[in-house]
């Protein structure tokens, strides 16, 4: 039987790609406040600003490719079977060719109603504007389909429960400090083997037994897919 992989991806994995993140040092908070961008109190407050910068982040994307890390985890499953679970808004798992992705905080390239972002009033807009006046199927004014500050995460469920089967879990480009994402390692059973890469010093003295590789993303997947095969073939 094949083991079971899941994987904890955030902005790090995207990093690599060219996608600015909050929190480099040339990162969207020099520019933005998080909270006018990614609140849900804000979108009531000034919606052509959360609109517009959320449009430039999709056109952002549609430059930009996956990198070799994404694709390190899209070959595992030649082995393995592997879930992503990612923070992340892009495509860039997908695009790599990984096949299990729960998006916690959304997607990108989606919009939904403003009244409602139940999967009845979810579309595919790939990389082009949601302008105002642009109007779901309810008649509300379309937004991104983006999980903000204030909001619940209606897949953390799912993302329980992966983590619950998982036989390894891999940790990278996150720091775990995002809630209620930094809660999902504790639902791991005791018998999961826990890897984390960074190559910052992260304290992980709230998780039992992990790995910590000090390397950036792609480097310590390529790392740990060596030991993989080692270990288990």
């Amino acid at each position: 039987m094949k083991k079971q992989i899941v994987v904890l991806s955030g902005a790090g994995m995207s990093e690599e790609s060219g996608i600015s993140t909050f929190r480099d040092n040339n990162g969207l908070w020099n520019s933005y406040d998080v909270m006018q961008v990614a609140h849900i109190d804000s979108w009531y407050v000034n919606q052509n600003l959360i609109l517009q910068f959320y449009n430039d982040r999709r056109r952002q994307l549609a430059s930009v490719s996956p990198n070799i890390g994404h694709q390190i985890i899209a070959e595992l499953e030649k082995d393995f079977n592997v879930v992503v679970i990612t923070q992340n808004i892009d495509n860039l798992h997908e695009r790599a060719g990984t096949s299990h992705i729960i998006h916690l905080h959304g997607e990108l390239t989606k919009a939904c109603s403003s009244k409602d972002r139940n999967k009845r009033h979810v579309i595919d807009i790939g990389y082009n504007d949601i302008l105002p006046g642009d109007l779901s199927v309810d008649g509300s004014q379309l937004r991104p389909f983006i999980v903000w500050f204030g909001e619940d995460v209606p897949e953390i469920e799912k993302a329980f429960i992966a983590i619950s089967k998982a036989d390894i879990i891999i940790v990278v480009g996150t720091s775990m400090r995002v809630y209620p994402a930094a809660s999902l390692i504790h639902y791991a059973h005791a018998d999961a083997v826990i890897y984390l890469i960074d190559p910052a010093e992260i304290n992980v003295s709230i998780i039992n037994d992990v790995e910590v590789i000090r390397k950036k993303a792609s480097e310590g997947l390529a790392f740990l897919k060596k030991q993989f095969y080692k270990k288990y073939f």
